[in-house]
């Protein structure tokens, strides 16, 4: 009779667990959940502020995956997707700005790299905050 009760018990506690799901307004991302998404326009920053000191003190490197948000706590991960050809990639807020009007986000020189837009230098942008 106990071993039914654990075995009820242990099988309750599965079928509970996999009822569970992530909210509706969340996304995946391999394994990181989207918890909020904008759109707008992002530029890119390197050579004349490659070494100098961020807003968070850490000292800005243009060849890593960084970017500079008005608002997003420092460390949040976000991934941003050129929507002219769809590429994307996952940077580190460490920054703040962009200060210029219209633009939500400001990309280190390799994160832009990897949205291939160097050339374009603003590009509009969908920007998922992850979790």
């Amino acid at each position: 009779m106990i071993f039914v009760k654990k075995i009820t018990g242990v099988l309750l506690l599965v079928l509970l667990q996999s009822c569970t799901s992530v909210p509706s307004s969340a996304s995946t991302v391999g394994t990181l959940a989207v918890v909020s998404s904008q759109q707008g326009k992002a530029s890119y920053y390197g050579g004349r502020f490659h070494g100098r000191k961020t807003a968070s003190g850490e000292i800005f490197n243009k060849n890593i995956l960084t970017a500079a948000h008005r608002t997003l706590p420092f460390g949040t991960q976000v991934r941003v997707t050129n929507l002219n050809n769809n590429k994307s990639v996952v940077v580190r807020i460490n920054d703040r700005g962009p200060y210029a009007k219209g633009r939500i986000i400001d990309l280190s020189e390799q994160a832009a790299r990897q949205l291939k837009m160097i050339r374009a230098g603003v590009v509009k942008v969908k920007v998922e905050r992850l979790r």
